[in-house]
């Protein structure tokens, strides 16, 4: 939108959940300040190319895969955590890309991704009631007044912790770390490895045999870039919008807003209102968005989203994110896509498999049990394809760690093990194993349906 009819600070005439309150507002604009004094994390045109991108996973000629930490940690911030994750999501790529046939547009839920919704604001410990953790841009984890005190210094911390994340980011995907051949080595040590690995070794060596032929063929990475050099996004949800009004600048090339915090930014479906605060946020910078579409959703309101969101129905623009709970895709997506295929809209239907399906396991752990997350992916595919609409992505909470935070898997991780490594500060993610194991099985069924489509039109045109 044109800095001449909205402005980043309009959201604050509008009612905002999941903020938090500030006791020292002298502080807050201080943070402020001092963030809209800070360079661009990400540039516009970068956000562009993404939109561009978007727009042919859009059109069915492309897949978007999202994924990473559920909410990034001061604590543990560290290289090796950085390159763990990205590692696992090239890998994710590779095997999406040769199951799916099309490219893949890899997200990463990093560099900014630091502040979560929660279901209630305050949390009750041993008689103690404090505000719930937010995530480490608001305040602390740990269960005391001074931690749990929201610090507006958390948000310039943050800047800094992004600007480290994205440089190295950056060198991994252009400095030849991504080169598909060392990638590929990464999956077949993978293959290697996992208890079921006989189940991917036929994908594996399909995808071992393509690179041959490619080199033979005079493809290297020496003569093709493409080949050691990837193109890697960065996106939160906007939640914290201080922050985010803080980075948010006027092109200099378009005379558009952009929010300059991350390449893609979504809402949630805690703050996805359309009169919100939130949306209006979004409503006006130019950067491709994400909208979590749950089971509360409705086929009116989505549409009035939509409208606010992306009125001009430019491709690309608009990513929905349905998360409605593995048993319960069947009894809400349907209704949501019929509704924004007959409007002509156009957007990205995404699946993300993880906020729908978290269980308190029997050992008092918050966790999610990965055949449900496996069951919420199988049953998203028909149910969009059945309306005659594509399902273009997938969003996954995982890490490059080895955690025992989701239950089963390959590896079947029981209830009783998620102690010995369960590490993360909020949601629990799926490590390095179970994503690459998902990874697999969801091009299993891409390839499926792809050659199921290719017999069906053989014998159409065979029958003419």
């Amino acid at each position: 939108m044109s800095a001449e009819s909205w402005s980043p600070s309009r959201w604050r005439a509008r009612p905002a959940e999941q903020m938090p309150v500030y006791e020292d507002a002298a502080a807050l604009a201080a943070a402020e300040r001092t963030l809209a004094g800070y360079p661009p994390l990400v540039f516009a045109g970068e956000a562009r190319s993404l939109t561009r991108s978007l727009a042919r996973v859009a059109e069915g000629e492309a897949f978007l895969l999202q994924g990473g930490d559920c909410a990034e940690s001061f604590a543990e911030f560290h290289p090796d955590k950085i390159r763990d994750t990205f590692r696992v999501l090239l890998q994710m790529a590779v095997v999406l890309t040769f199951g799916g046939g099309l490219p893949v547009v890899k997200v990463g839920r990093m560099a900014g991704q630091f502040a979560k919704p929660r279901s209630q604001p305050m949390e009750a410990v041993g008689g103690q009631e404090l505000p719930s953790y937010r995530g480490d841009i608001i305040n602390g984890f740990d269960f005391d007044v001074d931690s749990r005190r929201p610090d507006p210094e958390r948000m310039v911390r943050a800047y800094n912790q992004a600007a480290a994340s994205l440089n190295l980011l950056r060198a991994f995907a252009q400095g030849g770390y991504a080169d598909l051949h060392q990638v590929h080595r990464w999956t077949l040590d993978f293959v290697a490895r996992s208890p079921q690995g006989a189940r991917y070794e036929h994908l594996a060596e399909r995808i071992d045999e393509t690179l041959q032929f490619m080199a033979a063929c005079g493809v290297t990475a020496e003569t093709t870039p493409q080949i050691r050099e990837t193109e890697f996004y960065t996106a939160h949800e906007a939640l914290l919008l201080p922050y985010e009004e803080a980075l948010t600048r006027v092109d200099s090339t378009t005379g558009d807003w952009y929010d300059v915090s991350a390449h893609f930014l979504w809402v949630g479906d805690r703050t996805r209102h359309p009169d919100g605060a939130h949306v209006e946020f979004l409503s006006g910078v130019g950067n491709p968005l994400g909208l979590k579409c749950g089971p509360s959703l409705d086929p009116d309101t989505l549409i009035r989203l939509i409208d606010r969101l992306n009125p001009e129905n430019i491709p690309g623009r608009l990513t929905l994110i349905a998360r409605m709970g593995a048993g319960k895709v069947a009894q809400h997506l349907p209704a949501l896509v019929r509704r924004v295929q007959a409007e002509g809209r156009t957007v990205i239907w995404a699946c993300d498999p993880m906020h729908g399906n978290t269980v308190k396991s029997s050992s008092g752990f918050k966790t999610r049990p990965f055949d449900r997350i496996l069951a919420e992916v199988e049953e998203f595919f028909p149910a969009v394809r059945g309306e005659g609409a594509y399902p273009g992505g997938v969003h996954f909470e995982l890490t490059g760690d080895d955690v025992t935070e989701c239950t089963g898997g390959a590896q079947q991780i029981s209830d009783e093990a998620l102690a010995s490594r369960y590490h993360t500060a909020c949601d629990p993610r799926l490590n390095a194993y179970q994503a690459l194991e998902l990874a697999f099985l969801i091009a299993e069924a891409m390839k499926g349906a792809r050659e199921e489509q290719d017999r069906a039109r053989r014998a159409a045109a065979a029958a003419e």
